[in-house]
């Protein structure tokens, strides 16, 4: 998905920020302070990426079977200092998902017939 400061990013060479803005919906000073943080922004998907590879090795030293909590303790017991709403962020943006067992579903018997209160 791409956000609205973004097409107007795409396109001012094209036509005036101004208008670009106008049309969207997005004040113009809102527009230069994202394009001021761009620098920040591509950074810290730089580290994302780096800890998203770290989370996948984790990840696949477990089996697939550990989440966020449990990666965050090995992260952390390896020196590294980071949140789990981070990693679970990272691990959603990513997709690195927990392979759950499957789950044993109960089906009542068919000679236990219908309960009817009364």
């Amino acid at each position: 998905m791409i956000s609205r400061f973004q097409f107007v990013d795409d396109h001012r060479n094209t036509y005036e920020v101004k208008r670009l803005c106008q049309v969207l919906h997005v004040n113009r000073s809102s527009y230069y302070k994202w394009l001021a943080g761009a620098e920040a922004r591509a950074i810290w998907q730089r580290k994302d990426r780096i800890l998203a590879e770290e989370i996948r090795e984790v990840h696949g030293e477990s089996g697939g079977a550990y989440g966020s909590p449990r990666i965050t303790a090995e992260l952390r017991e390896k020196v590294q200092r980071v949140n789990e709403k981070r990693v679970a962020r990272i691990m959603r943006t990513f997709s690195i998902k927990r392979s759950r067992a499957p789950t044993a579903t109960v089906t009542p018997a068919p000679a236990a017939g219908r309960y009817s209160p009364g």
